[in-house]
């Protein structure tokens, strides 16, 4: 790999571990010519279904689009950049292993409303009006009453397991 500060060719690697939940190597380099040191990420290559937007139309899939799109939902929002990166983790994990070719954009999105669910419940509603293109307020509420329900529900779960623990 060629250093990223002095362009020289003859880097060896000094550390190596897994990141992400084993997903990535992380190796620590050092080149060879100006002493710099740098971290670079080892992942399996695996392809990702091509998505079928709402036109019909085909494309790859964009984990920056994914990522700009959560971002802007979780705008000011307390959520880590460490849980977004879990998030699309999970949703690129969730697209390789639906084993599929093509997968809809609209299934993407309700799996991404799935875990902004779980994650931020502002959130949630910022990336529904948008996806879902809200016109009046009774969409908003419709969908705030869905994500109640959702976190009823949701409680509920945990309170049972709770309760069987003990």
């Amino acid at each position: 790999m060629h250093c990223p500060f002095c362009s020289a060719a003859d880097t060896k690697v000094i550390d190596s571990r897994l990141s992400h939940d084993g997903q990535q190597v992380r190796r620590r380099r050092e080149c060879s010519a100006c002493n710099g040191r740098f971290s670079s990420f080892e992942s399996a290559e695996l392809g990702l279904p091509r998505v079928i937007k709402r036109d019909n139309t085909r494309g790859a899939f964009d984990p920056d689009k994914l990522r700009a799109g959560l971002l802007k939902a979780l705008e000011k929002r307390p959520v880590t950049s460490e849980q977004v990166e879990a998030v699309i983790m999970r949703l690129v994990k969730q697209l390789r292993s639906s084993g599929e070719r093509e997968i809809s954009s609209r299934l993407i999105g309700e799996w991404v409303m799935e875990e902004l669910a779980a994650l931020d419940s502002v959130a949630y509603v910022r990336f529904a009006s948008v996806y879902r293109s809200f016109q009046d307020i009774q969409a908003f509420n419709h969908v705030i009453d869905q994500l109640k329900q959702m976190l009823s529900s949701n409680k509920k779960q945990a309170d049972d397991l709770e309760t069987e623990k003990k």
